[in-house]
């Protein structure tokens, strides 16, 4: 059996511990990673375990662990611009960072999957799905036939799109979205939780309601400093 490969995750919330979830239930199936543990910028979080697993330092540790790959497991609806910007900072490249696809998430094979992205269980990718890099697709997130979601999007639980939808590059939707066939979600939009969209959304604005229309702008600069 070949070694496992060092894996760092990179953030200590919730949805790094989540991912943390996926390395241990693909220990039973597909064992490819040794999971060294967290590392979050947060010094208050630094030498703790959370559910078992140490938070070694802050991210820049990865620079320590050259052959351990990463996975940047932050974002939140009050800053979902941080795995980019996390990402930009350490500027190292694609083979670095690793896919994980937790076990219980149905993939098609003729889905494709970039580097750094995380599918949570329960989702499912049906038919010539793309995913760009550093994606987050949360739990019970249905992706269906020629669907396309850009680099750093986040998809919350339970978010569904028809046939063809495409969600640009940082874009974030809410638990429960959805969105018709054919429609298109705009770099960096947010969507919010329980939304229908039935029109295209264009970038940089906040939409909601059901069906969901335009709210305001998004401000990236109050994003960047926003909470994990």
């Amino acid at each position: 059996m070949s070694a496992r490969r060092p894996l760092l995750l990179l953030g200590a919330g919730g949805f790094a511990r989540e991912t943390a979830e996926v390395v241990r239930a693909l220990e039973g199936v597909r064992p490819a990673w040794q999971l060294l543990g967290f590392c979050d910028d947060d010094p208050q979080l630094h030498g703790r375990r959370l559910e078992g697993i140490s938070v070694l330092g802050g991210m820049d540790l990865a620079a320590e662990h050259p052959d351990a790959a990463l996975a940047v497991c932050t974002g939140s609806p009050g800053n979902y611009f941080s795995r980019a910007r996390i990402v930009a900072r350490l500027g190292l490249p694609a083979q670095r960072y690793a896919t994980l696809v937790h076990p219980a998430a149905s993939v098609a094979r003729s889905a494709a999957l970039g580097p750094g992205t995380v599918v949570l269980a329960g989702a499912v990718l049906t038919a010539a799905v793309t995913l760009g890099a550093h994606v987050a697709v949360m739990p019970q997130v249905v992706l269906t036939h020629d669907t396309r979601v850009d680099d750093y999007a986040t998809l919350a639980g339970g978010v569904q799109l028809a046939g063809g939808a495409q969600v640009a590059e940082g874009a974030y939707l809410g638990a429960g979205a959805l969105v018709r066939e054919g429609r298109r979600i705009g770099r960096g939009s947010l969507v919010g939780m329980g939304s229908l969209v039935t029109r295209d959304v264009p970038d940089l604005q906040v939409w909601y309601g059901r069906p969901a229309r335009y709210q305001r702008d998004v401000d990236p600069l109050h994003l960047l400093e926003g909470a994990r």
